[in-house]
């Protein structure tokens, strides 16, 4: 039977954000080093479906629906959520990057998607 592999959550979160950005699956797992492409998907469906406290959690570990990994202390807790806001951050904001590059490139082209032909 193969070993496990625990990814910890920065790696979960670029290649959720590698997803959205078009990245194909194969692609994300080479630049990531994952070794199973299911795994990918199951990130991308969990982020989609609000699950995030899921990509926290350990290898096998699945915890009562809307709950979170025990921590030791408040503190703990508050930056676990702290890390977890910013990479969300992080991914909109190079959405909305992605997206104003794309529209100025269109727009330079004179293939506006909102103008009729």
């Amino acid at each position: 039977m193969a070993t496990r592999v625990s990814y910890p959550v920065e790696v979960k979160m670029k290649a959720i954000e590698m997803r959205l950005a078009g990245v194909p699956v194969k692609e994300v797992m080479e630049q990531l080093n994952i070794r199973n492409e299911s795994q990918v998907k199951t990130w991308l469906r969990w982020y989609r479906q609000g699950e995030v406290q899921r990509l926290e959690q350990p290898v096998g570990k699945q915890y009562s629906y809307g709950k979170g990994p025990e921590y030791t202390s408040e503190l703990e807790k508050v930056k676990a959520e702290n890390r977890f806001l910013r990479q969300q951050l992080d991914v909109l904001k190079k959405y909305k990057e992605m997206e104003r590059r794309c529209h100025r490139k269109s727009s330079y082209h004179g293939c506006n998607p909102s103008e009729g032909k």
